[in-house]
């Protein structure tokens, strides 16, 4: 089984990744949030600052990911980012439940129009074996914009094309990150479908993966907020130690050193650190109190001083 680093906007940038590589690793590839070109003839700057060769560790098997509805976009994006030396996969994100992404048919608002699919990705690999360039294109998806029940049709156009590998989060745009994921269409799919798949959603223990390998043999399973969390969580399912206190303070300490060097002003730097407590406060036995302590502190004073009264007083589950 191989494991992939699921992308978080915001989140899991270059900075985050490198320090998570550095510190626990154990991941196949990361896959970067999302690109979204448009109009203009390059990516620039901000758009292509995240996946730049210079700002990721070596460790770091990084996958460019675009959001697009339209064949040209993906097109001229995707020969840029190979120029830049990722050659070997672009994934395709259709699964981002955002509403202002929905809202442009983009992600999973792109499930609406399976024949806009179907056009897209018929221009796309056409392009690609004219290319010879051997890349590979991944996607990622969710079963539907409303409903489990449009997912039939979907696995149809996917199933006419060589993707080479894709990752399903089976729960529907509508149910955004509510309820459990759908497995009775992640069983669908594992019976109908033609290409490679990896399996994405709720998996944030090591129970939790085992009892998904006992039912599933996929090539790979992705796992995001889970990982964020516990980033040791890979580690422990191969058999290694639990989460102690002392790597997750030191994986805190190190974060927000490197965050510090790059953040503009202090309250930056707060938001960004609270922003790691939202998740990482699930591995304390009183998680609300340990995220209600970071929640109200106002600046960085008085979050060093919540930090510092976390990891001497609480304890791991």
């Amino acid at each position: 089984m191989k494991f992939y680093f699921a992308p978080l906007e915001g989140v899991t940038g270059f900075t985050y990744r490198n320090v998570f590589a550095d510190l626990f690793g154990g991941v196949d590839k990361y896959y970067a949030p999302f690109i979204s070109p448009c109009v203009n003839d390059k990516l620039k700057g901000k758009e292509i600052r995240d996946i730049l060769p210079e700002n990721n560790s070596g460790k770091v098997n990084l996958v460019p990911q675009i959001l697009t509805n339209r064949a040209d976009y993906f097109i001229k994006a995707t020969k840029q980012i190979m120029d830049m030396g990722y050659t070997k996969e672009i994934n395709i994100n259709i699964g981002c439940p955002s509403g202002t992404v929905v809202a442009k048919n983009k992600g999973s608002g792109f499930l609406r129009d399976t024949d806009a699919m179907g056009r897209f990705f018929e221009e796309i690999f056409n392009w690609r074996d004219s290319d010879e360039s051997g890349l590979d294109i991944s996607v990622k998806t969710r079963i539907g914009v409303n409903d489990a029940e449009e997912f039939s049709e979907i696995m149809e156009v996917y199933n006419q094309y060589p993707i080479s590998e894709l990752t399903i989060h089976p729960r529907t745009r509508k149910q955004m990150y509510r309820d459990t994921p759908d497995m009775n269409a992640f069983d669908y799919a594992f019976k109908v479908s033609r290409n490679p798949l990896c399996y994405n959603g709720d998996i944030r223990t090591v129970v939790d993966y085992e009892n998904f390998a006992k039912k599933y043999n996929v090539e790979a399973v992705m796992i995001g907020r889970g990982l964020i969390a516990n980033p040791q969580l890979v580690n422990e399912i191969k058999g290694q130690e639990k989460l102690t206190k002392e790597m997750l303070k030191q994986y805190h300490d190190r974060l927000y050193r490197d965050f510090e060097k790059i953040m503009k002003a202090d309250k930056h730097l707060l938001f960004k650190m609270k922003e790691f407590w939202n998740y990482v406060s699930w591995n304390f036995e009183d998680e609300n109190k340990c995220a209600k302590l970071v929640r109200k502190c106002q600046n960085l004073y008085k979050y060093n001083l919540a930090v510092e009264e976390i990891f001497g007083t609480m304890e791991l589950k």
